[in-house]
């Protein structure tokens, strides 16, 4: 069975004059039944020590095992640490900016049993979100859902390309998903359905 586990908890801040500040993606690790070990986005570059504290708690991984690297977008606060991952095949949406060496994606693919690519437009061109079937659906958002009030109020990213698309999105995730990762937060359950991750 697919399992996702949140190496580290992205955070979203902004100054008065709505410029980000201190932000960080979330960064998720899924474990695939058939033996893969997928990470989804990599954080901002000067949270590399965190996220090398993250894999050193877990014991039984480490960056060399990771297969595949997931950017959900290509702004660098979800790429910034992609050089940790030697070893993996690096997946971007063809309407991003190409990140050097990656593999282009152009339409909705399965890349493990259960785990499952879909283009979620709106925030960026070429954003995509992972669907990831466990013992529930988990929904790795990145900024199509940057944080739990855009997909429980319906709100667009505010940094955005097309708030039709990004609204259509978040209904899209929203529809299929039990729970939701957030591009900067924590898991978060759809109201009625469970929260409950490995």
């Amino acid at each position: 069975m697919n399992t996702v586990d949140v190496l580290l908890p992205g955070h979203l801040e902004r100054n008065d004059d709505g410029s980000l500040d201190n932000t960080y993606s979330t960064v998720t690790l899924i474990r695939t039944g058939d033996g893969r070990r997928i990470i989804v986005d990599t954080s901002s570059p000067w949270m590399y020590p965190e996220l090398m504290a993250a894999f050193r708690k877990k014991r039984d991984i480490y960056p060399n095992d990771v297969d595949t690297v997931v950017l959900t977008h290509n702004h660098t606060d979800h790429t910034g640490n992609v050089e940790m991952f030697p070893n993996a095949k690096v997946l971007i949406h063809e309407g991003e900016i190409v990140f050097p060496g990656a593999e282009i994606i152009y339409e909705d693919q399965e890349i493990a049993p259960g785990v499952l690519l879909v283009h979620t437009p709106g925030h960026t061109r070429g954003s995509m979100s992972v669907f990831v079937q466990t013992d529930r659906r988990v929904a790795i958002a990145g900024d199509a859902v940057p944080l739990s009030d855009n997909l429980l109020k319906e709100i667009p990213p505010r940094q955005n390309t097309d708030p039709a698309a990004a609204l259509s999105s978040i209904r899209a995730i929203a529809a299929w998903a039990d729970v939701v990762i957030p591009g900067h937060g924590v898991p978060f359950p759809l109201p009625g359905r469970r929260l409950r991750l490995h």
